[in-house]
């Protein structure tokens, strides 16, 4: 019994022990995966963190790179360089600010092949053929906040090759500064000026040299926009247009270069309104009025004296200018003020376009009687390719020509031709009597000039064009006084001329 229960014991042992070593080493086998996959929790962990952090990196890199970006583009303001019209051009990017490079070269050259005094043993005797850099231009145009335009512009030609600074005076014309000019925008449609430049009087002033049908512009218009507008002049004034009228009133003083030293300085003004009665693409009709006052004449010695009534035979090569109404006003006949009033007329229709102008001066002097002259010019220019001359409302004038297909030999294409006239007349002998002295009637004995122009103009593209022109005409001019010539002695001439222009501009 003892034995059996001893036996029992032991097998009751034995299975108690054979149960208990399995349970053991599963509960290790799973404390084992638990650790494992605690670990595996924790290199997860691990990784998820560097890849957090290399995410952060990145993104501040990035980050900081747009922050260069915006640096660089910050510092530069945002320039844009452009080259309109082969002009070199920086502005800001929103178009508020602007600076560009500005200038234009017209080289003449021209010769006389006949010319007839209307009376032997008179000067001159012959014109001169040569050359001349009529224009040489160089400056800076621009725009600042916006609203404020300006221009400085140097002349190194002229129309004696003389040298700088001699204005305007007697028609003849040298270098110096030709736009020093401030304009205020901020009021559109209307603009306000002030400084130097050329004041738009009269419809062929207000259009560009770079764009006249001819080398030279008709005396008559020459004459009047000497007296107190036309070129190199110090101004304050502004207009107002919108597409199809003009209006601009200016103030007026001396041309730059004018010496201050013992001269009395001009002071005047002028006004001018025009008017597109037609406007379309294919046909346009013009008009306009314009009005010019000298109240202050130029003094010397103490003298109110005009000394722009005279102008070559429409060419510049040679300085003599027979149509010459001399110095106007003594010490005792000063001059107390002039008045020009003038008509333009233009217009287009297709590749034909015409303009004309009508001018009508007056000169008054103390105890002296009034002068009067006369003068105009008509003329007209066809396209031969097609184009023709567009209206600028913001000049009150028109364009030159843009040619549709710019030379190139490559292309086998060759820019644009026009062909032009124009006759012209100006008229300066006033109170003249036959057979009795100017110094008798105080009057005025500067001759009379009719000129008839031919042309023929190239345009090789937008910036470059040449001009050839010939010109007859004559000067019928007396002698007023028996110290110049034989009282009522022809003293004028006849001649013919050539005139060739190379032009360049930007």
């Amino acid at each position: 019994m003892l034995l059996k229960k001893t036996l029992l014991g032991g097998v009751a042992l034995s299975c108690l022990l054979g149960l208990a070593i399995p349970a053991n080493a599963q509960s290790a086998a799973v404390t084992n995966q638990i650790q494992t996959l605690q670990d595996q929790v924790r290199a997860l962990n691990q990784q998820l963190q560097n890849l957090q952090s290399q995410v952060t990196q990145t993104v501040q890199s990035q980050a900081q790179a747009t922050a260069k970006i915006n640096t660089v583009a910050a510092s530069s303001n945002g320039i844009v360089a452009s080259m309109p019209n082969n002009r070199p051009t920086l502005s800001t990017a929103d178009g508020q600010n602007s600076i560009a490079l500005t200038g234009r070269m017209h080289f003449d050259m021209g010769a006389y092949p006949n010319y007839s005094p209307n009376r032997p043993n008179v000067a001159p005797a012959n014109l001169n053929s040569g050359v001349d850099l009529r224009r040489g231009r160089i400056g800076v145009l621009g725009k600042i906040a916006g609203d404020w335009n300006f221009g400085l512009v140097y002349d190194f030609g002229g129309s004696n090759d003389a040298g700088p600074a001699t204005g305007g005076t007697g028609g003849i014309t040298s270098g110096g500064i030709e736009t020093a000019e401030l304009t205020y925008n901020g009021f559109r449609p209307f603009a306000f000026e002030f400084g130097y430049e050329d004041v738009p009087y009269t419809l062929d002033e207000a259009t560009s040299s770079n764009d006249i049908m001819f080398t030279e512009r008709a005396s008559s218009q020459v004459i009047a926009a000497n007296l107190a507008a036309g070129d190199f002049r110090s101004n304050i004034g502004g207009h107002w247009n919108n597409d199809r009228a003009w209006v601009g009133i200016y103030a007026t003083g001396p041309t730059s270069g004018n010496s201050h030293a013992g001269l009395g300085q001009q002071f005047g003004a002028v006004g001018r309104a025009t008017y597109q009665v037609l406007q379309s693409d294919a046909y346009s009709l013009h008009v306009g009025v314009d009005v010019e006052g000298l109240m202050k004449p130029q003094s010397f010695a103490g003298t109110r004296q005009i000394t722009t009534f005279s102008d070559r035979p429409e060419d510049r090569i040679d300085t003599t200018q027979i149509l010459n109404a001399g110095t106007i006003g003594t010490a005792a006949n000063p001059v107390s003020g002039a008045n020009v009033a003038g008509f333009e007329l233009a217009g287009g229709l297709g590749s034909l376009f015409g303009q004309a102008e009508y001018f009508h001066y007056t000169v008054n002097r103390t105890n002296a009687s009034t002068l009067s002259f006369n003068g105009g010019y008509a003329q007209a220019s066809y396209t031969l390719t097609g184009e023709h001359r567009k209206y600028i409302p913001g000049t009150g004038a028109y364009s030159g020509i843009s040619p549709d297909h710019p030379f190139s030999l490559k292309d086998g294409t060759w820019g644009a031709w026009e062909v032009a006239a124009r006759y012209s007349i100006m008229d300066l002998n006033s109170n003249l009597t036959p057979g009795v002295s100017t110094a008798s009637t105080n009057g005025v004995a500067g001759g009379q000039q009719q000129v008839a122009t031919l042309g023929v103009n190239w345009y090789v593209n937008n910036n470059i064009r040449f001009l050839f022109d010939y010109l007859h005409g004559f000067v019928d001019k007396k002698s007023g006084a028996a110290a110049t010539a034989p009282l009522g002695a022809g003293i004028g001439g006849r001649f013919d001329s050539v005139e060739a222009r190379a032009q360049v501009a930007f």
